[in-house]
């Protein structure tokens, strides 16, 4: 097993309200997204609000040979080996910093290509950059494959000229 970080890197956000839903018919206000951590579905990595000018949430994990590729693990990264994903979490916050689940945006990493995950787990770094609004303007939500998400690797912590200080950092940019 190889220790690898996957960074998602968010711009576009759909701002600090949505609209309505059969749930909630007067939409959703002060909105927040974060990475929900695996089992624990109200343990959320790097809240942010949803009208900021862009998030990045930095994970760290894994990456060990399967019969079908690599296979990544980490304490944010959901599903079985051939199905794991990572959960953008879209939920309201309330005035006791209560966060409430609305929607769920789901990154596939089997859509990463084997040739960008093989360099990122040579590099050190997977790293996804997504808008996060959808076409009606709400908080992208669902299925997140490319072109939807682009996928790259880059030099990780540790490695020449990756420029960072605080790789566990997560949240507003």
């Amino acid at each position: 097993m190889v220790g690898v970080q996957i960074r998602i890197e968010a711009t576009d956000l759909p701002g600090g309200s949505c609209g309505p839903s059969p749930e909630s018919p007067g939409g959703y206000h002060n909105i927040h997204v974060g990475v929900q951590r695996r089992r624990r579905p109200a343990e959320l990595l790097g809240l942010v609000p949803g009208d900021a000018p862009s998030a990045a949430w930095t994970m760290d994990c894994t990456a060990a040979p399967s019969p079908g590729g690599i296979d990544l693990k980490g304490p944010y990264i959901q599903g079985p080996p051939g199905g794991r994903f990572i959960y953008l979490s879209w939920g309201t916050v309330d005035d006791t910093a209560g966060f409430r689940l609305f929607r769920r945006a789901k990154l596939w990493l089997d859509a990463v290509p084997p040739a960008v995950l093989d360099q990122a787990v040579e590099l050190g770094l997977l790293v996804g950059r997504l808008g996060l609004t959808d076409p009606k303007g709400n908080p992208r939500c669902a299925a997140v494959r490319p072109p939807v998400i682009g996928w790259s690797a880059a030099p990780g912590p540790g490695q020449a000229g990756t420029g960072q200080t605080d790789p566990g950092k997560a949240g507003v940019r």
